[in-house]
């Protein structure tokens, strides 16, 4: 079974397989093909303008899957801060500019918490994935709760991790070997509901 990621990001790519390896069995995993948007030239770039999540993911989803015919899978995720009323969250990925880089967003999270204690540094990382194949179209969700530190720490990772403390641990996202992010993250808990389902439609198929 071929399957579509709506990304280029190759960081992603490589982060959704690792964690897909890990849920499905080695023999579901292996009869799937795993394909991005970096391999369908003719797909433009799309544009995220939705006020959620899901109206990201779900966008990204049907266009790639308009255009290949495959089933196709977007996520949207983003980081919320509590004492910043809930932002970056769904504009993370550009929180300082239209092509502001992670350090660059990182940059300005921190500016903007200046002087907060760590106790009101409270923040959540949270996942949407969107599945679309036809008329079909599933939604799931994780989340991870944690804190935001003070400065970066780790070379692991994208995104905001070198930021991001997880409840329980000491370790940012970005110090973390893959394998414990990848089953911790808030990608690894939507991933791992999408993978208990495509794993149910493999076996059917079989």
């Amino acid at each position: 079974m071929k399957i579509v990621l709506a990304t280029r990001n190759r960081h992603k790519v490589e982060e959704i397989k690792q964690i897909l390896k890990i849920y499905l069995p080695d023999e579901i995993y292996s009869g799937l093909e795993i394909l991005s948007t970096a391999d369908f030239p003719e797909i433009p770039d799309i544009y995220e303008d939705g006020k959620t999540y899901y109206e990201n993911a779900s966008k990204k989803a049907r266009i790639v899957h308009k255009f290949t015919g495959l089933p196709s899978v977007a996520d949207d995720s983003g980081i919320e801060v509590d004492f910043l009323n809930g932002e970056p969250g769904v504009i993370s990925a550009v929180y300082a500019g239209e092509n502001a880089t992670d350090d660059e967003n990182n940059r300005k999270l921190l500016k903007l918490l200046e002087g907060v204690p760590i106790e009101n540094r409270t923040a959540r990382f949270r996942c949407v994935i969107v599945y679309v194949d036809g008329d079909v179209e599933k939604i799931f969700e994780g989340v991870t709760e944690g804190k935001v530190i003070f400065e970066p720490r780790g070379d692991g990772g994208f995104g905001y991790d070198p930021l991001f403390v997880p409840d329980g641990f000491d370790l940012t996202f970005a110090q973390m070997p893959k394998d414990l992010k990848n089953r911790i993250s808030h990608r690894a808990k939507a991933i791992k509901k999408f993978a208990e389902f495509i794993s149910e439609i493999l076996q059917k198929q079989n």
